[in-house]
């Protein structure tokens, strides 16, 4: 399998960062939804909590990685022949989206959790603590919060978009564009 990634096929780097992110988004999709909406307990709430930003913050930090090591690999594997010019624009946006949307949605959590009257620290993983970029502030606890859940409705939208797409090509248009993000796929 080769590092870099070439005009038809992405490197295991970049298939490994895609894999990683995409299944600690829907671990944290899957988080904070049950911490929002079906646990009671204070104690398992809390402890929700805390994984949730510790997640949060390894999204980030994979993002950030990847956005690294796509300015070093630059190459990216063409779109297939054939799609409507809308097709790649759309195709194009939700890649932009997805990067704009995974590195706002870590931060707007980590304001909304610094800003909170109640002043709990986050505790990435049990390491170390992340500091607070802004102080105690009910109503920017409030706003960021707000804007966390609205940026959640839209990366939902994106991947249902996204898998979708992946889906029509594999399943319906048969084009490779599905397997050449797969480990071992040729």
């Amino acid at each position: 399998m080769a590092l870099y990634n070439t005009p038809s096929a992405w490197g295991w780097p970049a298939q490994l960062l895609h894999w990683l992110v995409a299944l600690l988004v829907v671990g944290l999709l899957a988080v904070g939804f049950a911490m929002v909406w079906l646990v009671s307990d204070l104690g398992a709430s809390f402890q929700l909590y805390q994984l949730h930003k510790s997640l949060g913050v390894l999204v980030l930090t994979l993002v950030l990685v990847r956005l690294a090591w796509r300015c070093v690999n630059a190459i990216v594997p063409a779109l297939p022949h054939g799609l409507q010019p809308w097709e790649r624009l759309v195709a194009t946006l939700t890649h932009r989206g997805f990067y704009v949307l995974l590195l706002l949605m870590p931060i707007t959590g980590w304001l909304a959790a610094s800003a909170s009257p109640l002043g709990i620290p986050t505790v990435v993983f049990g390491l170390f603590t992340l500091p607070d970029p802004v102080g105690p502030d009910a109503a920017l606890e409030s706003v960021m919060a707000m804007v966390h859940g609205g940026l959640t409705v839209a990366l939902v939208a994106l991947l249902l978009l996204h898998v979708g797409a992946a889906l029509k090509h594999h399943v319906v248009l048969r084009d490779g564009v599905l397997t050449r993000m797969l480990p071992g796929a040729r």
